[in-house]
């Protein structure tokens, strides 16, 4: 399928823009715009919202009304972008749409901390959530987007037996962009500053190839609690994603693969911008659901 219209508009936008891997970018500069333009967005009411300190990380939790599950969300962002303000509205619609609480954490980024510590601070949230008496036996979600994907899919694979489900929207999992669509469908996101993202992330090239920075490379995916792998049909990373599908269903994992038609990298948060993005969240809640519903936890 072409590119959707919406997606194509958004594509020309992304390649009118300083590209991150050009000389002089701007990382700083960047991070202030994108953190601007999310704080004047509108930004739906949850029933209660604490900024709190998970295990030394600080994170935001978002209460709505009747939650019975809990999700830890990893922001996108190529692990150098993004905050948990900038994931703010997006995460609020999430957790009243899906009746979960969630825990969006605000990991250390590189190139000031490298790898490890970002799933370093993942790791300690869950830790946190563990001692907390109204959430720690909650069915519990780990939930990420692009560079969140692979910061989820390790978080579970830390701890597989803590999670009821992993959900990845279109995940950032090969350093060695080692796929096709890396040749075929990089519109709005280009090859090159995939390959500059891993150089801010890796602290050295050993770890390219570690499978806390290179999930693919895990020889644990058989142990992963059922997961959820949405790509977008125009995004480089589609084919690492959906090669992770079939991994995981080799291995005997409950895995569920959705392709989105048409669409680009980074459309999941932007309901305002892309028709399909309000579906997939309803989509990602929708799987929450029947899981939470497996487990036989009675609301609260």
């Amino acid at each position: 399928m072409a590119l959707h219209p919406q997606a194509r508009a958004a594509a020309a936008e992304a390649a009118a823009q300083p590209p991150v891997n050009g000389p002089g970018y701007d990382i700083a500069a960047e991070r202030e715009r994108a953190r601007a333009a999310a704080l004047a967005q509108e930004r739906p009411s949850v029933a209660e919202v604490r900024d709190v300190v998970a295990g030394g990380v600080p994170a935001r939790l978002y209460l709505p009304e009747g939650y019975d599950a809990v999700v830890v969300h990893a922001h996108g962002g190529g692990f150098v972008f993004n905050d948990i303000d900038v994931h703010d509205a997006a995460v609020r619609r999430f957790a009243n749409l899906s009746g979960t609480a969630v825990l969006s954490v605000d990991y250390r980024r590189p190139p000031e901390h490298r790898f490890p510590a970002a799933p370093d601070d993942l790791s300690a949230a869950v830790r946190w959530l563990d001692d907390q008496p109204e959430l720690a036996a909650l069915p519990t979600f780990v939930h990420g987007d692009s560079a969140g994907g692979n910061l989820a899919l390790v978080t579970a694979l830390r701890r597989p037996d803590r999670f009821t489900g992993v959900a990845l929207i279109y995940p950032f999992l090969d350093p060695a962009a080692g796929f096709e669509s890396y040749a075929t469908g990089p519109e709005g996101f280009a090859p090159e500053e995939a390959a500059w993202y891993w150089q801010q992330y890796a602290a050295g090239p050993a770890d390219l190839e570690h499978p806390d920075l290179a999930p693919l490379r895990s020889d644990a995916l058989g142990t992963l609690p059922p997961t959820l792998v949405v790509t977008a049909e125009h995004d480089p990373l589609r084919d690492e994603g959906e090669h992770l599908v079939l991994l995981l269903a080799e291995a005997g994992v409950e895995v569920v693969g959705t392709r989105y038609l048409g669409q680009v990298h980074g459309f999941w948060r932007h309901t305002d911008v892309f028709d399909a993005a309000e579906p997939l969240m309803w989509q990602v809640a929708g799987w929450m659901r029947m899981h939470v519903g497996r487990a036989g936890r009675t609301p609260r």
